[in-house]
């Protein structure tokens, strides 16, 4: 008779692969704030020391996370590039951004880990290469596409950098708020008018503060506009 031993089913071999699935399984559901090594060691069954033979330490496990988010935009514009190959340098723009813009949704805690690393990952330079390469077939000239990436800023990677933001894991006090607007009203009544005009729809995907879908979009077109005046004739 086969014992219990023999008869379990072996655990597959932990890589560096599955490690950061893990990991972003967990920090998708719970956020940065939950990821450790003793708890990802944790969700995976093993020892904590066993992550360090794939990811050294916690800035690898970072590093490691910005990795498999940039492979995922890198796909996101391939596909982009394969839907929109006969279409204008604008829809080829478009649907390469809102594609890591998906990705980001996927994932809300990217945006600041992708701007909080000590230097650009290497897939990143690939992802923009192309978008250079889109404009130049569109007809811009190189000094034209090096200010359109200034101009793109993170939009390029599917999101908005707010100049003010709250802190991550802040959480609000709805009395506190509503005081706060009152005393905005009477000092500032314009910002006050605009940010009571703007409150944003429940179904509209935003990404830190004041990044809606619909304020992305505008901001895109806005800016896609502008660089068509510079594109020559």
């Amino acid at each position: 008779m086969e014992s219990r031993m023999g008869a379990r089913k072996p655990r597959d071999p932990l890589s560096r692969e599955r490690v950061l699935v893990s990991a972003i399984a967990l920090v998708d559901a719970e956020g940065m704030a939950a990821l450790t090594m003793r708890r990802l060691a944790a969700e995976l069954g093993v020892e904590a020391m066993s992550l360090y033979h794939h990811l050294p330490g916690k800035g690898g496990l970072l590093d490691g996370l910005v990795d498999a988010v940039v492979t995922e935009i890198t796909s996101a514009a391939d596909r982009a590039e394969a839907d929109a190959a006969r279409a204008d340098w604008r829809a080829r723009l478009r649907l390469r951004f809102l594609g890591a813009r998906a990705v980001m949704l996927r994932h809300p805690w990217a945006p600041a880990l992708l701007t909080g690393r000590p230097a650009v990952p290497a897939g990143l330079y690939v992802y923009y290469d192309g978008i250079v390469a889109t404009l130049v077939d569109g007809g811009f000239s190189y000094r034209i596409a090096h200010r359109a990436l200034h101009a793109f800023g993170s939009l390029a990677l599917g999101f908005s950098q707010e100049v003010f933001q709250p802190s991550a894991g802040e959480e609000t006090d709805a009395e506190a708020e509503e005081a706060e607007m009152v005393a905005l009203a009477e000092r500032l009544p314009h910002l006050a008018a605009m940010v009571a005009a703007e409150t944003h729809d429940a179904a509209d995907p935003t990404l830190g503060w004041c990044d809606s879908q619909t304020e992305f979009e505008f901001t895109l077109d806005l800016l896609f506009d502008g660089l068509e005046r510079h594109r020559p004739r």
